[in-house]
């Protein structure tokens, strides 16, 4: 892979993106690899990865060929990233927690909002339209529209399942459409990590990292591979995803069903996605904020495009 030169100002926009990354993987039902395709920077982020967690890259760690390892890899892009992602993490995790609890349909319009708008554009990264990518949007719609609705389990905290969660989790954090955090939800973690995050509980942390290192630099060598071999098919593949994960990112819902968490609250456990009965205050704020959140994608890919277009007589 070749690595980009970059100055440092495209690097604290890089720190920006990881941080809007974070902040979406917190929320159990956004995920942060949909911001990174509605960033600009997925493609790069799979294959930084691919490149950095290869078996040539960690034998030039194991055999202590550092200053080749440090010329010839992305860490740079990758730092960036997890340096904004971890700054959100630890900085908003209560604030979200806050949210989600005393205002859900405020987060949950910003999200779809942003959801809907980066599916429309994202289509345009679709070099040819056929039979095939039509039906990849459409298996990877349904596939998400499942997922997002199955009921959360009750799930163990031994030390090889928190492994695993995070393993799984960090696969499906860096599909657009599938959360991560959602999948922890339904592997019944979701609540315990993020409680974790805000105890500082690293041994449990620790776990999961390490499960979602092995499992990141397992799956992206799929997703790199498919990439550079079905570009087109794997793209409406993410697509559909996104538009399936739009089930769980409505903002309102009625509740079948409740159970208790284990600080005693009663949580919901099945519900329904339904129309406002009125428009409220609540509603109209909740409508504005999912325009604001549509609004913000429209813009970041218009500076996106004015980038390329400004770039393309330098590169000729």
């Amino acid at each position: 892979m070749k690595i980009q030169s970059r100055s440092l100002k495209d690097y604290l926009i890089l720190v920006a993106k990881g941080f809007s990354m974070g902040a979406s993987d917190v929320v159990p039902g956004v995920s942060g690899g949909t911001m990174a395709f509605i960033l600009g920077i997925y493609e790069e982020l799979i294959e930084s990865i691919r490149t950095f967690l290869s078996p040539s890259a960690l034998k030039l760690v194991f055999t202590f060929k550092f200053k080749e390892a440090f010329t010839s890899l992305p860490w740079p892009f990758l730092l960036a990233l997890v340096t904004g992602m971890l700054t959100a993490v630890f900085s908003l995790a209560r604030f979200l927690e806050w949210m989600l609890d005393d205002h859900p349909s405020l987060i949950w319009s910003f999200f779809f909002g942003l959801v809907l708008a980066s599916i429309l554009m994202v289509t345009k990264r679709v070099k040819q339209w056929n039979a095939a990518t039509l039906a990849a949007v459409m298996i990877g719609a349904i596939v998400a529209w499942v997922i997002v609705g199955l009921v959360p389990a009750e799930m163990p905290h031994t030390a090889l399942f928190l492994f695993g969660s995070g393993f799984i989790a960090i696969c499906a954090m860096i599909l657009p459409g599938i959360s991560g955090s959602f999948i922890l939800v339904l592997l019944g973690q979701y609540e315990y990590i993020l409680s974790a995050v805000n105890n500082r509980d690293f041994v449990t942390l620790l776990l999961v990292a390490a499960g979602a290192i092995i499992g990141l630099g397992t799956f992206a060598q799929v997703l790199g591979w498919l990439f550079k071999r079905y570009h087109d098919v794997t793209v409406a593949v993410l697509i559909g995803f996104m538009a399936g994960s739009l089930r769980k990112i409505w903002p309102w819902k009625g509740t079948l069903s409740t159970t208790t968490d284990r600080h005693g609250v009663e949580v919901p456990l099945e519900q329904i996605n339904m129309l406002p009965a009125d428009l409220t205050a609540n509603v109209a704020l909740a409508l504005i904020l999912a325009v604001v959140g549509f609004g913000a994608v429209i813009f970041i890919d218009y500076l996106g495009s004015r980038k390329e277009k400004l770039a393309e007589p330098a590169s000729a």
